[in-house]
């Protein structure tokens, strides 16, 4: 079992739903990521928060494992804020609000032992930063990133430097057609990779989710749920729960990606049942275990 170095935001997060509302909850990528990997292995974590960070929340994450050395706190600063609210189509978020604050600034730093980490996860910021961050590693096994339209758009030469340095990319299905150029998905994914990745995944929301390599593809669905009350973070507790479990069997091949694929699926999919992170403070590994499984009898078939 190998420790996750993750690097992201850590924010306070108001949203809106047709089913409810919460305010300046625990959010951020790499919070999302963290708590869905702690339930494999031990994630190190590098954000930034202001100096009104609630305590509660880091005394939370740190009872869940999650080495903090690298989340620094500025005095007299102000964490990162986002409001948004969704409609009956939980598909997409829209903005009412984004407050940047200490986050505007942020230039990760790793603590030394950091450095060493084999499991990389870059959350979605700059990819300017994301490449410093590569600049800090020693050696790591493997290096999975996220992005999203905004960098896709105003940041595509950095963007395709920093696909040449990763392993795997985990964008959603119009990040792949922006990327790409490309309206037909495979078309699109078949692009991406010639940037130099091994492999890459499109998230597809209650869709499930498509992994593409040059020579195999690999689907995932969605699990069918009774109820969905908030998407927020959900592609950050796939790529945690993703991640978590290579990082634990550590073993990255085809056999352990698929499967790995699909604990990232059961973690997204409790994440969405309650507000904020509240499914996953709550939520435990034999849940886990036992939606690993539900997933397996979804899509098995006798073959003729």
């Amino acid at each position: 079992m190998r420790d996750i170095l993750v690097v992201g935001s850590v924010a306070l997060d108001t949203v809106r739903t047709p089913f409810g509302e919460v305010q300046e909850a625990l959010g951020g990528s790499a919070v999302y990521f963290s708590l869905a990997a702690s339930f494999f292995t031990q994630v190190k974590l590098v954000a930034v928060v202001g100096e009104d960070f609630p305590q509660e929340y880091i005394e939370f994450l740190k009872s869940r494992g999650i080495d903090l050395k690298g989340l620094k706190k500025i005095p007299g600063g102000k964490t990162f804020r986002w409001k948004g609210e969704y409609s009956y189509n939980l598909n997409e978020a829209k903005t009412i609000e984004t407050q940047l604050n200490v986050f505007e600034n942020f230039q990760p730093e790793l603590p030394e032992d950091y450095k060493k980490s084999k499991y990389i996860f870059l959350a979605n910021i700059d990819p300017g930063l994301q490449n410093k961050v590569l600049e800090q590693v020693k050696k790591p096994q493997l290096v999975v990133c996220d992005t999203m339209n905004y960098w896709i758009e105003n940041k595509p030469e950095e963007l395709e430097e920093l696909l040449e340095k990763i392993d795997i990319l985990v964008i959603n299905e119009a990040e792949t057609r922006q990327f790409s150029g490309e309206a037909n998905l495979v078309k699109a994914a078949q692009k991406i990779l010639s940037y130099g990745l091994s492999a890459l995944i499109v998230k597809r929301g209650e869709y499930g989710a498509l992994y593409f390599t040059d020579n195999s593809i690999f689907s995932a669905p969605g699990y069918p749920l009774e109820f969905v009350y908030d998407p927020t973070g959900a592609g950050d507790s796939f790529a945690g729960g993703f991640l978590g479990y290579l990082a634990k069997n550590g073993k990255v091949n085809e056999r352990n990606i698929r499967q790995a694929i699909i604990f990232g699926s059961v973690l997204a999919s409790f994440d969405v049942e309650d507000f904020s992170i509240s499914r996953l403070k709550n939520l435990t590994y034999r849940e886990i275990k036992k939606r690993f499984h539900a997933f397996k009898k979804l899509t098995h078939f006798e073959p003729v």
